[in-house]
């Protein structure tokens, strides 16, 4: 029987302690989590430490992200357990260093640019797909297959080479040790640690973010290599590395280049595999949307990016998934001064949340919002929801460069695989969803294959 929602993490209780509550984070923020932010505008978490507020209101929203984005920079605490691995790469950074990086790294991702990408993203795809017809009869974790399939689209699109090239398959084989081994915040997210001090992070997870960064140092120098010889592929790493700021004239140096691939990876990699995973499993659960996507495949030949538009039915898929299962579930910012938030004064060093898990489950700004309805995208009032709180790669000036690719990327990747197989749901409990560097399954996704 077709269950009426997927799954959803359960609330926690409405009182706790703080030391209950940081457990509950440190595990996972979204069970964390009462579950009256689902209706609220506005909610307020006080420490000894500091204030956070979690903002749903979309006025709140689009003064932070969009009117006034340099008022709120993003909050140094999230980025205390990411230095390791992302040192000052464009999403950690704020001011005038970010613009810098942001002037470099966007046109790398222009419209045009997507265009060039294509066959790389459409390569890994189908590559994907056939690994999947080797399951045939079998059920499988398929958040694992998913990843794989990502981090080749990462790979190929970057650097030119498929995961199967030694030092890819090194680099993903030690993000995953790093994913597993960091939690979204370190003990320095809570507490106001001076800079001299160590920040707890596990031997593993320094280890992990060292090997990480020494692999793609030797790729950032072969390709800096081939481009001094002008035999460089035109890839986005040659575009990013030969791009200088149009203000000063200056391009990344191999340090700050390796910061801006391990999040390209990080990012790109992690949020794919996520929303891949989640539209496989609802596709599943959902097997007459799954039919209707299958059909689409077999009306459309998705031969060049142009024929991308005629996969509606899968992009809103995509987009539902999105919408249910956000790869980022909280982005946080920081006040640089004092403000009003309904009618609240807002001290400055305070913490401004804002969820995309919670904004687009809001019972006041979606029909059924936890239900799977990729219908609603072409309704009315589905668009009206989406113009006001649909946020899965932020907004303003802030939203993630590559939001174009990871929406190509992933109706390429699940058209693929669906035009060679079909996925079930089997007899294994439903996936609980978590939260710690992405959006993922606690115990994975498990589905069966069936050849189509």
């Amino acid at each position: 029987m077709t269950p009426d929602v997927p799954p959803k993490p359960q609330s926690r209780a409405e009182r706790i302690s703080l030391w209950r509550y940081l457990r509950l984070f440190r595990r996972d923020i979204l069970s964390a989590q009462p579950e009256k932010l689902y209706r609220a505008w506005m909610a307020e978490f006080r420490t000894p430490f500091f204030r956070s507020y979690l903002a749903n209101d979309p006025d709140l929203i689009r003064t932070v992200l969009k009117e006034r984005p340099m008022d709120f920079p993003k909050s140094n605490r999230v980025g205390e357990g990411l230095r390791p691995l992302l040192g000052q790469s464009v999403f950690l950074t704020n001011g005038e260093t970010w613009l810098r990086q942001r002037r470099i790294i966007d046109p790398a991702f222009e419209g045009g640019r997507l265009r060039e990408s294509f066959d790389a993203i459409r390569a890994a795809s189908q590559a994907a797909a056939e690994r999947m017809t080797a399951h045939v009869g079998e059920t499988i974790e398929i958040d694992a297959k998913a990843s794989h399939a990502a981090a080749d689209v990462i790979f190929r699109t970057l650097f030119s080479v498929p995961i199967e090239d030694e030092i890819a398959n090194q680099t993903f084989r030690a993000f995953q040790r790093y994913q597993r081994s960091q939690p979204i915040l370190n003990l320095a997210a809570f507490l106001p640690l001076p800079r001299w001090m160590p920040r707890g992070f596990r031997k593993q997870t320094l280890e992990s973010a060292e090997e990480i960064r020494t692999l793609i140092s030797r790729m950032v120098a072969e390709r800096q290599g081939l481009i001094e010889r002008d035999e460089a592929p035109p890839d986005l790493a040659t575009k990013i590395m030969t791009t200088p700021d149009t203000e000063t004239g200056e391009r990344f140096g191999q340090s700050e280049m390796v910061d801006q691939v391990a999040i390209f990876f990080l990012a790109g990699h992690e949020t794919s595999a996520s929303t891949l995973a989640w539209a496989l499993y609802l596709l599943a659960l959902y097997p007459e949307w799954q039919d209707r996507v299958a059909q689409e495949i077999a009306d459309v030949e998705a031969r060049d990016i142009s024929d991308m538009a005629k996969l509606r039915i899968s992009r809103d898929v995509i987009r539902e998934t999105l919408r249910l299962y956000p790869p980022v579930p909280m982005m946080v910012r920081e006040t640089t001064g004092i403000e009003v938030f309904r009618k609240r004064t807002i001290k400055t060093g305070a913490q401004v949340v804002l969820s995309p898990w919670h904004v687009h489950r809001h019972t006041r700004l979606w029909d059924r919002p936890d239900a799977f309805d990729p219908a609603r995208w072409q309704s009315d009032a589905g668009r009206e929801s989406a113009r006001a709180a649909f946020i899965p790669f932020s907004a303003g000036p802030r939203v993630c460069p590559g939001a174009g690719f990871a929406m190509l990327e992933a109706v390429l990747m699940l058209t693929s695989i669906l035009k060679l197989v079909k996925v079930e749901i089997t007899d294994r409990p439903p996936p609980v969803p978590v939260a710690h560097l992405t959006v993922r399954a606690r115990d994975g996704i498990w589905l069966r294959v069936v050849r189509r």
